[in-house]
């Protein structure tokens, strides 16, 4: 059963694709541990333009760490497939409080970012999970479109963050 949402929602996985004869699908979890993803449910998962919530049936986590769902009224690998690589995603409301000094990456993405002798270096385009340290990519401002990967790590590189004047202080240096 699908129901339309209006809000924008964090994406937390994304469908891979069909599983067995039954209308199983096999799923892909961007949280940490990713059986965490199952702790969010109801999800809403984006069908074309819209986002609308999913009816959950079942869902498991094989031996091989593989994570599978069973939606409601999906029976059939073809069917199933309707879904394949669709993103899933949970309303704001349903994510834990952080606390203060710890942010989630979609209030940082958009952020102006700032060194400390004042000089924009641009805006966080996207973060990307590297193992040791998350690393932000910075779109400079400057016509070219370079870009510039800072890591994501409080109080070494990243000195402040002002959601409310959507900017970052940051303890960097351009190069030459």
């Amino acid at each position: 059963m699908l129901m339309q949402v209006t809000e924008q929602p964090t994406i937390i996985g994304r469908i891979g694709g069909p599983y067995g004869v039954r209308g199983w699908l096999k799923i892909e979890s961007y949280t940490r541990p990713i059986e965490n993803i199952f702790t969010y449910l109801p999800w809403l998962m984006k069908v074309g333009t819209n986002w609308q919530q999913v009816e959950i049936e079942e869902y498991q986590q094989r031996d091989s760490g593989r994570l599978l769902i069973k939606i409601a009224g999906i029976d059939t690998p073809e069917d199933a497939r309707e879904f394949n690589r669709c993103d899933l995603a949970v309303s704001a409301e349903q994510l834990p409080t952080l606390t203060e000094g710890e942010y989630y990456w979609r209030d940082l993405i958009g952020l102006e970012v700032r060194n400390q002798e004042g000089i924009n270096l641009g805006e966080i385009a996207h973060i990307i999970e590297t193992g040791a340290n998350d690393v932000m990519v910075i779109k400079n401002l400057a016509e070219n479109g370079t870009k510039t990967l800072i890591p994501l790590i409080m109080d070494v590189f990243v000195k402040q963050v002002d959601l409310t004047a959507n900017t970052m202080l940051v303890e960097w240096q351009l190069e030459d």
